[in-house]
Order: structure tokens, then sequence, then C-alpha cells
């Protein structure tokens, strides 16, 4: 299973599955984060957290864990 936190910087990935329950599922689906949708990483800070991807055409930053709850091809 690849996750977004695979996906290195200039790379698409789309995304397959949000995995996780409740509130940290949902607040990942409320920033834009859905099945079928294409994220584009941009950068991952120097230390791997967070990472900033364009979603929908906007900037979005993520943390490592949440990054690893979304399921991507």
């Amino acid at each position: 299973m690849k996750t977004l936190k695979d996906v290195k910087v200039g790379q698409t990935a789309e995304v397959v599955k949000i995995h996780g329950d409740g509130p940290v599922k949902r607040r990942i689906m409320d920033m834009g984060i859905t099945k079928g949708v294409e994220i584009f990483v941009r950068k991952v800070a120097p230390l791997g957290d967070p990472m900033e991807l364009n979603v929908r055409n906007y900037e979005l930053s993520v943390r490592k864990a949440d990054a690893e709850m979304i399921e991507v091809e």
C-alpha cells in the first residue's frame, strides 16, 4: 500500500482511499482530500514534516501522520 507520505516532491498521485476514523478522517475530507482527487507534492519541510501540497487548485500543508492515512496510486 502506497501512502501520500511515500510520494516524492514534484510527483502527482491520485487518492484511492482515506484510512482512519471519526474526526481525523472527517478533517482530511473537509480539506478537500477525497477519493479520486489528484494531489501534487510541492515541498517537504527539511525534517520531513509538514508536506506542502496542491489540492483542487489551492495549497495545503499536511502533517506526516495525516499523510500516512491517505492511500494513493
